[in-house]
């Protein structure tokens, strides 16, 4: 695994190993902190609104990791239990492997989302049997007023149901740079809601065109972020899990003042 702080990092969640490794942040924190006065209420007023947003969105996140592991099929559904969300009924894991699992990947995620250093969230279903990549859910984060960053590599976490599992060799996955995202106007808590509910209504209907998944299926969740960003020992350098020949849809977005968050399913056609 590569530890060259220059080069943006994509974190995703895996069993500590060897090949993991930490970094400290850059200058950037410090630059951050000095640009934003006391005594400047707009600055400050960003602040808050940028967190409330980074929260959401890392909120977002959990319950679609929850979402695609129940609707399709990755864990048998009298694992799962219902909760109100959105306005909606969401189905959660009452795994506690699984949970345990999530929760650790939150955690971490929430301080990178809140650190402005997410570009990419990637939920990956691969066949226990095959080892072969048969699905990918990719969210991209866009972060209004930022410059996005022109590297960032994949990192993987170990999953529950595949604790036993070998952890891939990791690789640095270019990404090309994108101009900053362009600021969105205001939008209420129900207008932001409302899309919300619209994307996970896509993803739950996905079945009707998303190939069955044969056999038993595990998952790992990656994380896109800045090369500068503090990396946990338990995360650890994956590659980016592509599929090959894959056919890709392009769902719903949703944004709030601060961020936006479009989503694309990858998935191998059955033979």
């Amino acid at each position: 695994m590569s530890a060259e702080k220059e080069k943006p990092k994509t974190k995703s969640s895996t069993k500590a190993s060897s090949k993991s490794s930490s970094k400290t942040a850059s200058g950037e924190k410090k630059v951050k902190k000095s640009s934003s006065s006391k005594d400047d209420p707009e600055a400050k007023t960003h602040k808050l609104a940028l967190k409330g947003s980074s929260k959401l969105v890392s909120e977002f996140f959990e319950y679609c990791i929850h979402t695609i592991l129940f609707q399709r099929g990755v864990y048998p559904a009298e694992d799962f239990t219902a909760v109100k969300k959105y306005g909606l009924t969401m189905m959660v894991s009452s795994d506690d492997q699984v949970k345990a699992y999530i929760k650790k990947i939150m955690s971490q995620l929430s301080k990178w989302m809140l650190g402005s250093k997410i570009n990419k969230l990637v939920i990956v279903i691969t066949s226990r049997e095959t080892g072969e990549h048969v699905e990918r859910w990719q969210f991209d984060v866009q972060i209004f007023g930022k410059n996005a960053k022109s590297r960032s590599s994949a990192r993987s976490s170990g999953t529950p149901a595949a604790a036993g599992d070998d952890e891939a060799d990791g690789e640095n996955a270019a990404a090309e740079p994108q101009p900053p995202a362009k600021e969105s106007p205001e939008k209420t808590e129900a207008e932001i809601q409302s899309e919300i509910q619209s994307l996970f209504r896509q993803i739950t209907a996905s079945v009707t065109f998303l190939p069955m998944l044969d056999g038993n299926c595990t998952f790992n969740v990656l994380v896109y972020a800045d090369a500068d960003s503090d990396v946990p020992v338990e995360w650890g350098d994956s590659d980016a899990k592509e599929i090959e020949n894959s056919e890709k849809v392009q769902l719903r977005s949703f944004s709030t003042s601060n961020h936006r968050v479009d989503t694309l399913v990858s998935y191998r056609l059955a033979e």
